[in-house]
Parts: structure tokens; sequence; C-alpha cells
């Protein structure tokens, strides 16, 4: 057997967390299937763990922590969303993955966006949600590091008050988790307030399908920017989920499932 085509085999699980490990990328696998590579957001991996969970009943889930997030080294040469994407896309070619499905969640979608403009060829299709990344006129990105932590949630819900977080009630090892989280964002994306100005034309040359999914109640990255990102992709459709924010594999996890669903199923065979 040719262990490095089929990754659902234990020896070849330990092999793809091996390559990760010199990448300098720290993984969580689970479940068998069509391989999903899930990037997280700002949140860290907790934001996408349960989501994570979900989908590992029907694929393989590989669910990196981006570096630098919950306590992962940050090497000093990953500094920006590029090289992220670059280390990810190298995983997939040296792993020798095929037919996967990329999902990013806000800068993990900007991630995802810039992988596609390697046009990585074991990859699939490419679903971003409530990404950032382009710049669009008339349309900004949250500036999350001027608000308090207590207020993030008024942007990203569509019933904030159910997921607000109170720093006061948090232990001191989440409030240093946060604080980590934050200051690793910042490294990847306040120089830039999360956007680059040339990667939105730089899509323009991609033709992997590529799925956009918003929070209609999004007021990090509003509904418009979805749509201009949507467009950015020469095979991009755009998809809006209702009483949802920022966090669809919170708020509205099962409609999420449902559009990848049938993102998936419209794939080229």
């Amino acid at each position: 057997m040719n262990q490095s085509l089929d990754i659902r085999t234990p020896d070849a699980k330990t092999d793809l967390a091996g390559i990760a490990a010199e990448l300098g990328i720290r993984i969580e696998q689970a479940g068998t299937g069509r391989t999903v590579l899930l990037l997280h957001g700002g949140g860290g991996p907790m934001s996408v763990s349960a989501f994570a969970g979900d989908l590992a009943r029907f694929k393989q889930v590989i669910t990196p922590t981006h570096p630098g997030f919950a306590g992962a080294p940050r090497p000093d040469h990953m500094t920006s969303v590029k090289e992220l994407a670059r280390t990810y896309v190298t995983l997939i070619e040296r792993a020798r993955l095929h037919d996967v499905l990329v999902i990013g969640f806000s800068i993990g979608g900007w991630i995802a966006a810039e992988m596609a403009t390697l046009r990585p060829a074991g990859v699939a299709g490419f679903i971003l949600v409530d990404a950032t990344g382009i710049t669009v006129p008339g349309q900004t990105v949250l500036d999350i590091f001027s608000i308090a932590p207590s207020e993030i949630a008024s942007f990203s819900y569509h019933t904030p008050d159910k997921y607000r977080i109170d720093p006061s009630k948090m232990t001191e090892q989440q409030l240093a988790g946060m604080k980590a989280n934050f200051a690793t964002l910042a490294a990847y994306s306040r120089a830039v307030n999360g956007q680059d100005p040339d990667l939105r034309e730089r899509l323009s040359a991609v033709q992997t399908p590529a799925l956009i999914v918003w929070g209609e109640s999004d007021r990090v990255v509003y509904p418009d920017y979805g749509r201009a990102f949507a467009a950015a992709f020469p095979k991009g459709r755009f998809a809006l989920i209702a009483e949802c924010g920022h966090m669809p594999q919170i708020e509205q996890p099962q409609r999420l499932r449902e559009l990848i669903r049938e993102f998936e199923h419209a794939l080229p065979r």
C-alpha cells in the first residue's frame, strides 16, 4: 500500500502529523472520508472544535492550530497570512493529500483565499466563512483591537448576549490564552487591518470552485464584503445565513453543514 495516498490509515496519520510538526504546525485529526482542512479564525482552535468534531462523523478533518494561537509556538519567519498559506499548501503537497476541501473562518478564510492563489493541485474546493483579507471600496473590517473584549460579541453574533464574554469571570489561564491569541492575530493582520490590497485581483486567476458563506448579522465584516469576495473568484458562489453573525459554526452549524454538503455534491468528479 502507498500510505502517502491514504491518510486514513494509522501509520499515514502519524506521517501527516510528523510532516506538520516539521513545518512548525500542530494539528488534530479525526474521522474518515474526504479530507477537510479546517482553518480557525482569531478565536483560536476552540472556536471551531465543536464543528470539527461534528464534521468528523462524515469526513477526515484536519484542524491545525495556527502558530502562536492557543499556546502553540510561532517561528520567527511566521509573520504573515501569506506565509501561513504557503505552509498549509506545503503540508498538502508533502503529504500527497488529494480531493481536499479547505474551509476557513474569518482570518482562516483569508488564509484559504491566499492558498487558492497558489492553486494547489490537491484541493477540490474552498469554502470561506465570514472571511477577511480583501479590500472592498466602501467596506471595512472591524478593528477588534480598538474595542473591549466584552464588546466583540456585539459585532460577532446575531444574539450577542448569549455568547458575550465576561473577562471578570475568566481564570488567569483563560485570560492569558485570550491575550496570547489577540497578540498573535495582531502579528498576522493588524498592520494591514485584515486586508491585502492586491489579493482581490490575484483571486481572478483562481479556477478552483469557491463558496463564500456569510452571516446576515455579521458586523465584523458585512455581507456586501462577502458578496465582493465571492465575485472575486471566477467560480465563486455566495450564500447568506439568516439569524447568524460572524460565527456560523457556532450560531447556525446545521445550516452551515447543509451548505458545505450542497457545495461538495456540486464539485466536479
